[in-house]
């Protein structure tokens, strides 16, 4: 496992990280999974020299769970670092949940309705609790409008929580598709990482994103890497799906347009790399700019498949070149027509 610098936190973390939605289910996803092979996952990621774990309070906070009498990832992360002792061995990172449940964060709407000082306190509280640990390495919004920097509350509850010693560093999870949506913010200083969607298809963030954390040394966390499973190679035109994300995600009529696209980049394997994952993972990380990526995975052979393309060895300049052409900005998340017309998802 290789390891880089998440900006000027100065923290060394795996170049392959772990996503944990899947850990224990989301609150509208799938149902929950075995919780005893998430935890095998963890285990067989730390075992692999991976280090970077990152989460949030939501995950897994689900009815379901709750009948169930299971864990949230936070508490089976927790549960994970008591059971093995490895607190000292793990960069952990999580999430603040809009307070209004807007998501993304609207256009126009105060901070105080989304990030009020007392919840900001309250779920750094909370997620502490459920780690069963003193010190969060690193507390991220889970959303955000660069507009919010205009608000000095949250300034200065932040800064008092890290004063506290509960949380060593802040950062920003970026709206869906919206990389640029945070710079004014970034200019504060008291954001040390930002967390992006960026990917094969998203490649948007290489354009202002990109060269500003480098300049100003931000950590950046590049989320989804495999689109939600269409960069997998694994989707047909008949794949179906029973969680709510993945059937709206990868509707019929998207699937016609993913499948194809995903076979032409097919072509390109062979010379570099060996399957369509390894490809897309070794392009994310032959970006300097990129401290860390964090495929979403809750089984051991994918963590395995994962930590084996940090190497050390980059795509060649001549294939970085060939797979810019296969840019592709949309939004599946949401409509975007109707997301213009309403004015509150919108790249700045």
């Amino acid at each position: 496992m290789k390891y880089r610098l998440l900006g000027k936190t100065g923290l060394n973390v795996s170049e392959i990280g772990m996503g944990t939605w899947q850990l224990a289910g989301l609150p509208w996803g799938w149902d929950p999974p075995d919780e005893q092979e998430s935890l095998k996952t963890l285990r067989r990621f730390l075992e692999l020299g991976g280090n970077f774990v990152d989460t949030a309070y939501v995950y897994g906070r689900s009815e379901k769970n709750a009948e169930l009498n299971r864990h949230s990832a936070e508490e089976l992360i927790g549960q994970f670092l008591k059971e093995t002792g490895s607190r000292d061995k793990i960069i952990l990172a999580t999430k603040i949940p809009p307070k209004n449940g807007k998501w993304p964060a609207w256009k126009n709407t105060p901070i105080t309705e989304v990030f009020p000082d007392a919840y900001i306190e309250k779920i750094v509280d909370e997620s502490l609790k459920n780690f069963k640990i003193d010190t969060i390495d690193l507390m991220q919004f889970h959303v955000w409008q660069d507009d919010f920097v205009n608000d000095d509350g949250w300034k200065k509850t932040i800064q008092k929580i890290t004063k506290a010693g509960k949380v060593r560093f802040w950062g920003i999870s970026i709206n869906d598709y919206q990389p640029s949506n945070c710079l004014k913010t970034l200019d504060t200083g008291l954001i040390s990482t930002i967390q992006c969607i960026f990917n094969l298809f998203h490649q948007k963030p290489t354009e202002k994103l990109f060269p500003y954390v480098k300049k100003h040394n931000i950590g950046l966390i590049a989320r989804v890497p495999l689109d939600e499973g269409g960069l997998t190679g694994r989707l047909t035109l008949e794949s179906t799906f029973t969680d709510p994300l993945h059937s709206v995600y990868f509707s019929k009529d998207r699937l016609k347009e993913v499948v194809p696209r995903v076979d032409k980049i097919k072509t390109l394997l062979g010379s570099e790399t060996r399957s369509l994952p390894e490809l897309v993972l070794r392009y994310i990380l032959s970006w300097d700019a990129v401290s860390a990526t964090i495929p979403g995975t809750r089984k051991v052979k994918y963590v395995e498949a994962n930590t084996s393309v940090s190497d050390g060895r980059r795509l060649s300049p001549k294939l970085m070149t060939t797979l810019k052409t296969f840019a592709w900005e949309r939004n599946f998340y949401v409509d975007r027509d109707l997301a213009m017309k309403d004015s509150h998802y919108v790249e700045v």
